[in-house]
């Protein structure tokens, strides 16, 4: 009986040690997928020809809630006029004196780094493709009927890209999108900054790319299961050359997940905050990609 019970205690031993190997290797395993960013490199090379491609990010970037660095640009005084979002006190806050000379103002950059804005029928198409939410450009159902107001080929589809009602002035609507954000850039979207936080604040899903050349925005979708089969087809959003980057703050690394902050500062003077969700390995990649950028790194 004795030898019985060591015979089975033996072979519990040796289940429960197979056990553990095999969900240690599993773990191995999807943790090298989490941190690997070789599916991704390979989906997103053909976008990029004649671009050595050296970090893209495993989650998307975000334009920051609560970040209170441009704290300089809040009025106190407007503060609860402008909360209304009533537009001429946004106006007023953000110095703004002609919206409609703004409206195409904050097209320029977007023209520039997007280059999507002088083919309308491109733009329309990139915009029928990211949609994530319902449609914003309708009148809601208790809102008195509306024409839809009159707009060029080129305002049509910046209006598409970035989901703007058609209902409402482009100015008013960006000048909410220049308040509610003024935390977190340098406060002018017609900056190379300002269009990058056009693209943070409609789309999500976007990690950054950095090449050789240029760093790039993509709309791309989370990885799927290791089960499953990688269907993703990412799509360039926005792109800048690295020349016009003037230097890159990055605050803080660590061993866990963690919201990893950077600065990004453009020769245009413009600057935005942006978080990601980034492992250390990614956090490593981020800032390997970018060491010939100028500025402050995290310590080890």
């Amino acid at each position: 009986m004795t030898g019985a019970r060591g015979r089975l205690g033996r072979l519990t031993d040796a289940v429960l040690g197979g056990a553990r190997a095999a969900r240690d290797k599993a773990r191995e395993l999807r943790d090298e997928f989490r941190t690997s960013d070789e599916p991704e490199r390979a989906l997103v090379a053909p976008l990029l020809p004649g671009e050595e491609i050296r970090y893209v990010g495993l989650a998307p970037v975000r334009a920051p809630e609560n970040h209170r660095a441009g704290g300089q640009l809040a009025d106190r005084v407007n503060a609860e006029l402008a909360e209304a979002l009533d537009p001429r006190a946004l106006f007023g806050l953000l110095h703004v004196v002609n919206p409609v000379a703004w409206v195409d103002a904050v097209m320029t950059p977007v023209r520039v780094v997007a280059g999507v804005l002088l083919l309308p029928g491109r733009a329309a198409v990139l915009a029928a493709n990211t949609l994530e939410a319902a449609e914003t450009d309708e009148p809601g159902p208790a809102a008195e009927p509306r024409q839809p107001l009159p707009l060029t080929a080129e305002q049509e589809a910046f209006r598409a890209l970035f989901r703007l009602s058609r209902y409402r002035p482009l100015a008013d609507q960006l000048a909410e999108i220049a308040y509610r954000r003024r935390y977190v850039f340098s406060g002018d979207l017609a900056t190379l900054a300002g269009s990058l936080l056009l693209f943070l604040e409609r789309y999500t899903g976007t990690p950054l790319v950095v090449t050789d050349t240029h760093l790039h925005l993509l709309r791309m979708g989370r990885r799927p299961d290791p089960d499953r089969e990688d269907r993703r087809r990412p799509q360039v959003l926005w792109s800048v050359e690295r020349r016009r980057i003037a230097r890159i703050d990055s605050d803080h690394g660590a061993a866990r997940l963690v919201q990893f902050p950077s600065t990004i500062v453009f020769d245009d003077g413009s600057w935005i905050r942006v978080v990601n969700p980034a492992t250390r390995d990614d956090q490593a990649r981020f800032l390997a990609a970018v060491r010939d950028i100028p500025g402050r790194r995290p310590t080890a």
